[in-house]
């Protein structure tokens, strides 16, 4: 038999590439923060990450656990979710657990929307929405945020159709800080039909200082079509391992169980996370020392003449539109890495008080925004 009569018999063609989803084509790519350089001081400020090593005990425990690598971990992570039940006042029933809150987010959607469904969102916001929606096949709307880089939660409630299967509420908002207050919150799933889930994505939660801010669980407990997201990635600081949490209600949280990929949450993570759990003191103290640094960079900087929105969170935002390339720049050259979006501003984690003061430098050297006129 010949060459080209063998690729006849099997249907091959010489050059051709196997066929993948159109899902996939112009998916836009997730885009880390810059990391540290290797040589130099440099401080990272570009991935809301905890600037302090892990809290006391978890490093020995992880060390531990990693004397087990050549078992498999407890898939259905027992010993996690019965800390997080105690804790949360919510049945073991209601919880799950997976790589990162993100790594929920993305069941979530598995979970309720494909081809021809819709997924909402506020946009400007986490960017990892518009990638998780389009893998699986849905469709993304996106509702612009308010002036004030907050959340405008009755244009969202206008945009929902008969299409809509689950709305991401990013509280407080990533990359702009700006949280949603309880009584608007509660007026908005007022009018969010019962049979779409709403996703709360807590991942700032403990960085929250307004009273106003309403507390997730709280609210899940008696709207079954709530879900509410955690990680142990940011105060916690566990961002290396990957491990995440969903409190819903049983049919959402047994639906996140089906499409939770086997063994996905190592042994490692999970140990970690009880042991950070449980040290709690420690982590109240550095979250409240971040806390404190984002008040006096948010002063600062507005002290500079730069319009900062309230933030919430462990990051403040300066919409810098076609300036932030050069800002973003003239960061790196002072030895700073903060997390640019391409014409419209930058994300600046809160680090090391070294790190923030060098932020504060550039900021000044760099031509402020002037400040917005006021009425008189």
């Amino acid at each position: 038999m010949t060459a080209s009569s063998q690729h006849s018999a099997t249907g091959s063609v010489p050059g051709a590439s196997p066929r993948l989803r159109a899902a996939l084509d112009g998916l836009p790519a997730y885009v880390p923060g810059r990391a540290r350089a290797t040589t130099g001081r440099t401080f990272k400020l570009s991935s809301n990450e905890n600037p302090y090593p892990p809290l006391p005990g978890v490093l020995e425990t992880a060390v531990a656990a990693a004397g087990r690598l050549n078992r498999y971990p407890d898939m259905f992570s027992g010993e996690l979710l019965a800390e997080l039940a105690e804790r949360l006042r919510v049945p073991v029933s209601h919880l799950a657990v997976g790589t990162g809150s993100v790594g929920v987010a993305q069941q979530l959607v598995q979970a309720t929307a494909g081809p021809g469904d819709e997924v909402l969102y506020p946009w400007r916001s986490f960017e990892a929405y518009p990638i998780i929606v389009q893998v699986s096949g849905a469709r993304s709307v996106q509702v612009p945020l308010t002036p004030g880089e907050g959340h405008d939660l009755d244009a969202m409630a206008d945009a929902i159709s008969d299409r809509t299967r689950l709305i991401f509420l990013c509280n407080p908002n990533n990359p702009t800080g700006t949280p949603i207050r309880r009584a608007e919150l509660l007026r908005f799933l007022d009018r969010v039909p019962a049979d779409v889930l709403v996703v709360l994505d807590e991942a700032y939660r403990e960085f929250i200082r307004d009273p106003e801010v309403p507390d997730g669980v709280e609210i899940y407990r008696d709207r079954p079509q709530v879900c509410v997201l955690r990680t142990f990635s940011k105060a916690y600081g566990l961002a290396g391992l990957r491990v995440g949490f969903a409190v819903a209600h049983e049919p959402v949280a047994a639906a996140l169980r089906k499409t939770a990929v086997p063994f996905g949450v190592s042994q490692i993570a999970q140990d970690a996370a009880v042991a950070s759990l449980r040290a709690e003191e420690a982590l109240l103290e550095r979250v409240a020392s971040l806390v404190d640094e984002r008040t006096r960079v948010t002063d600062e900087l507005r002290a500079q003449g730069w319009t900062v929105p309230e933030s919430q969170a462990n990051f403040v935002w300066l919409r810098l539109g076609d300036a932030t390339a050069d800002f973003a720049a003239a960061c790196e050259t002072n030895g700073v890495t903060v997390r640019p979006f391409p014409g419209e501003g930058v994300r600046i984690s809160i680090g090391e008080p070294e790190g923030n003061d060098e932020l504060l430098r550039t900021a000044q050297t760099f031509a402020p925004v002037p400040p917005l006129p006021t009425d008189r």
